[in-house]
């Protein structure tokens, strides 16, 4: 059934069709209706649905090609995996806004998984974050991290003031600290991470697990991050140990 708004709601109709680009209705580089399919879709006026597409070229979601028509933007993020990834630096390198949202925050038992993973005794209080990151505007990973309550008292609400895990590790005397492994699988969402991730169902998450450790090898955190499919790519970058064998000359 079309929308009836009124002339001059051109938010709404940015609103949805950013939903159906988002959740994949629309994919990578098809093109948009035209504008008077859209106005009789929405039916609002030329200029509303220019204003529209004015916004969603601007928040980097379309492309407005002079003489050829409107197209989704393949704005597919490639987020790049190495010993030191760090989720800010990594989208503030492709010219993308790192935006981070608190979702739940408590302290609970270590489960055997996560005690395994910390090298923890099975039932230890850890620190269990729920967050959601975005690049830019899109939403792009839900994930669940667990941090030693003994270890980083007061973690919770350092998290809580916005400054990054970087930041936050320095003053607990970690100035530096590497991905110890990355576990990836592909499944699909359930309703929770679809909705988190503001897509289908019916649309595969990779989910990310992965411990972080200290430069004397101790863990210091353990996460599980769902990445939207249509939206992330992962690649590995093997640069640092490129320029260790560079440095040893093992490559003579």
């Amino acid at each position: 059934m079309e929308k009836k708004l009124l002339h001059g709601q051109w938010q709404q109709v940015e609103s949805d069709i950013a939903e159906d680009i988002l959740t994949g209705r629309l994919s990578p580089k098809a093109q948009l209706p035209t504008e008077s399919d859209l106005m009789e879709r929405f039916g609002v006026g030329r200029h509303t649905i220019r204003r529209a597409i004015s916004r969603l070229e601007s928040r980097g979601l379309v492309l407005v090609e002079q003489g050829r028509g409107t197209f989704v933007r393949d704005s597919r993020l490639d987020y790049r995996l190495s010993e030191r990834t760090r989720f800010s630096q990594n989208l503030l390198d492709q010219g993308r806004e790192p935006l981070g949202q608190a979702i739940h925050e408590e302290v609970v038992p270590a489960s055997e998984l996560i005690a395994e993973a910390l090298r923890l005794p099975h039932g230890e209080p850890v620190y269990h974050i729920v967050r959601r990151g975005f690049a830019d505007e899109e939403p792009i990973n839900y994930s669940h991290a667990y941090y030693p309550v003994r270890r980083f008292p007061g973690f919770d609400e350092a998290r809580r003031s916005g400054r990054s895990v970087t930041v936050i590790l320095a003053e607990y005397g970690i100035p530096d600290y590497i991905r110890l492994r990355t576990d990836i699988v592909v499944r699909l969402p359930t309703s929770e991470e679809a909705k988190q991730l503001c897509q289908s169902m019916s649309q595969p998450v990779a989910v990310s697990r992965k411990v972080d450790v200290d430069l004397k090898g101790t863990p210091i955190s353990y996460s599980e991050s769902v990445w939207p499919g249509e939206r992330v790519q992962f690649s590995i970058d093997n640069t640092s140990q490129l320029l260790d064998v560079l440095a040893r000359g093992d490559g003579d």
